[in-house]
């Protein structure tokens, strides 16, 4: 499972003249912290391509419970599943903070990658990397425990988006409030801040308000991996 699209953002990977083409086609818009950007089973079609910040991308489950399946952030496009196959939304995608976006309408989009090979190829590699992702964050779901799954959760976060320490930890400053790590990992708040304080008991990782350090990466990672118990 992960949080995050391995290789290149969409827009760092298109030409030079392919990226300028396609934001040239949009209008700029900013997202407020906690905005709507894309709403689940909506019918629209248009594409947002986030030039800066983060958002969340998440799914309500037949339980009535919120999951968060992905962080989306500078050069990633989000909206381009219902923009090429004409179906409703399938997740919701938020702003977490302050987001600024280029958004293409859907027949804009279409035409552009009909016009341009390359970025169509790459539209497809998302939707596909996307699609296994989806189907590792099932499997995860059903066979690893609360704290396995938050251990690899802030793994990630730690690798992605971490500022190193002068003490050898790393400092994630991403705004998740404890209610979206909870969405992440799959699990109520209250699971959630139990493995929290495990970890935090155990000197691995500190915390404050949307805002950790991971102390001890090492033992963070075999948590992750399964290969240590907390």
């Amino acid at each position: 499972m992960s949080l995050f699209e391995g290789g290149r953002p969409f827009l760092d990977a298109l030409p030079a003249q392919d990226r300028r083409a396609l934001l040239a086609l949009g209008r700029h818009r900013t997202y407020e912290p906690s905005q709507i950007v894309l709403r689940e089973h909506d019918r629209t079609t248009f594409v947002v391509a986030i030039t800066s910040g983060w958002a969340t991308v998440s799914v309500e489950t037949e339980r009535g419970i919120r999951l968060i399946l992905a962080l989306r952030g500078a050069g990633e496009v989000v909206g381009d599943q219902a923009a090429v196959d004409y179906g409703s939304r399938s997740a919701t995608v938020t702003a977490l903070g302050r987001l600024e976006a280029v958004v293409v309408s859907g027949d804009r989009f279409r035409a552009y990658l009909a016009a341009r090979p390359a970025a169509t190829v790459l539209i497809m590699r998302q939707l596909s990397s996307r699609l296994r992702s989806s189907d590792g964050e099932r499997r995860s779901l059903a066979s690893e425990k609360v704290l396995q799954r938050l251990a690899a959760r802030l793994v990630e976060l730690a690798e992605r988006t971490g500022r190193p320490e002068a003490d050898g930890g790393i400092s994630v400053d991403l705004p998740l409030p404890q209610h979206d790590i909870a969405a992440a990992v799959g699990s109520t708040r209250e699971a959630v801040a139990k493995a929290l304080r495990l970890l935090r008991d155990q000197g691995v990782v500190q915390t404050a308000s949307r805002r950790f350090v991971v102390v001890d990466t090492a033992l963070l990672r075999l948590l992750a991996e399964g290969r240590a118990t907390g």
